[in-house]
């Protein structure tokens, strides 16, 4: 049969990237608690295709993923890559995954247990002659009070739920757990899925003792990933979803 793709192409332009796109997927993650957990993925995969051919082969996209169900895991990136490359005859590929990740978290006072979600990516890429780059990517809900509002206020103050995405590089392996944790504490609350009144109270009270603005927030994060060797470079941004703006309030950090 004719392989279209593989014709030539007379308009001579390069297209960066091609492949398949939200490819919902089941996969295993590595679990500090409990060994691993079973969660379904987003699945991005593309490659580089040069100017002179007029399609990339998306079935074997598919193929791939087929090949490594079960251990599409951090230590498996770089060989999917080189195998993208090697089968799709291209000079650069891409594969970017995103997932829930549930933590079971215990409220404060009560002790009630219930499931904390988290949304968590994978993003690695090859390119010829640059090496294999791989970052985990994190978001975590967290709850800040307005220390301006506190400040200004004879009573309460204003306070909101925000998401703080943290983007990282490593040398070594690192737990999904230990970069929400480190989140989780630079926040004036954390966010849990099931309060009884005492949590309530006591959630409620730490917030207040503990104000801060998204700059606060972002700058304790990238303080505690700064003082973290194996952590190479990091990402970190906050938004809040202001209670009495119509609008959000936002702030970024980046080290190389």
């Amino acid at each position: 049969m004719i392989d279209v793709q593989n014709q030539r192409d007379n308009r001579h332009i390069e297209i960066k990237k091609v492949g398949v796109k939200n490819i919902r997927y089941p996969i295993t993650v590595l679990d500090k608690a409990k060994g691993v957990q079973h969660t379904v993925a987003n699945v991005n995969m593309y490659v580089n295709l040069p100017h002179h051919f007029k399609g990339t082969h998306m079935s074997r996209f598919i193929e791939i993923l087929n090949k490594y169900k079960g251990d599409i895991a951090i230590k498996n990136f770089s060989k999917i890559l080189q195998e993208m490359k090697k089968k799709l005859r291209a000079k650069s590929a891409h594969l970017e995954i995103e997932f829930p990740y549930f933590i079971e978290k215990e409220a404060p006072v009560t002790k009630a247990k219930g499931l904390m979600e988290y949304i968590c990516r994978f993003c690695g890429s090859s390119n010829e002659g640059e090496g294999d780059d791989f970052y985990v990517g994190i978001d975590v809900p967290i709850t800040t009070v307005c220390p301006c509002s506190k400040e200004i206020s004879d009573q309460g103050a204003h306070n909101q739920r925000g998401t703080v995405t943290v983007n990282v590089r490593f040398k070594k392996f690192i737990w999904i757990e230990d970069i929400i944790q480190l989140v989780e504490n630079s926040a004036s609350c954390d966010v849990y899925s099931i309060l009884k009144r005492p949590d309530e109270k006591y959630v409620t009270e730490r917030a207040y003792e503990n104000p801060m603005f998204v700059e606060d927030v972002v700058r304790e994060v990238a303080k505690k990933l700064s003082a973290d060797h194996n952590i190479t470079w990091f990402s970190v941004e906050s938004e809040n979803f202001e209670s009495i703006h119509n609008h959000s309030a936002y702030a970024y950090i980046e080290k190389y």
